[in-house]
Formats: structure tokens, sequence, C-alpha cells
């Protein structure tokens, strides 16, 4: 089992910057990549980034060249760096860790970007 706690959400004005943090416990041997998803009312959770064991990293378009995922050498904490923040990057952002055997899930975070 991989427990996963996020935190770093909030409200920000556009254009304003927040990080996003997950550290995850348990199984972490297990885990080949770990990845940031968001969701807002009505729509499905989608992908903003992933970061694999090997450090590859890929991104949304949407948010490609504002937002950066990394994580720590001991690979059990993800990063999600989102700068220049946009009204239409409020959602509940979710951590994702993809084991061989199943996806685990964090509680999700609020982030708010509004003036």
């Amino acid at each position: 089992q991989v427990q996963l706690v996020e935190s770093g959400g909030g409200l920000v004005q556009p254009g304003g910057s927040l990080r996003l943090s997950c550290a995850a416990s348990g199984s972490i041997f297990s885990i080949y990549a770990m990845g940031w998803y968001r969701q807002t009312p009505g729509k499905q959770r989608e992908l903003v980034a992933v970061i694999t064991s090997g450090g590859s990293t890929n991104y949304a378009d949407s948010v490609k060249g504002r937002f950066t995922i990394s994580r720590t050498n001991a690979k059990n904490t993800v990063y999600l760096q989102m700068n220049s923040l946009k009204p239409e990057d409020t959602a509940v952002y979710y951590c994702n860790a993809a084991s061989t055997t199943q996806n685990y899930w964090g509680q999700g975070t609020q982030v708010t970007v509004s003036s």
C-alpha cells in the first residue's frame, strides 16, 4: 500500500505562483511514476504533469512552460511548481502514484486562482 499526503493549495491572484507537495509513504519501492491531475465540477479528471522513476516528465499542453514537476532524490516527495497561474487553472489537484499493481490517489487540494 502507498499513502499520499498533499499540501500547498490555496487562493492566489492571476499571475501568481503556488507550489504543491505530495509525500508518499508505504511501499514506495513499487512506484514507477508520480503525477498531478486536476478536476473541476462536471468534468473528468485530467492529467497535469507526470514524472517517472527515471526522471522523464510529461505535461498537459495547457500548462507547458508554466508548471514544473520535480521530486526529491529519495523519490518519495513530488512537487508541482505552478507559475503564471490563470483562472482556468482553478481546480482540485490530486496527487497520483502508479505502481505495478494499482494507482493510488491523494485526498486532493483546492487551488483557486481569482482576483
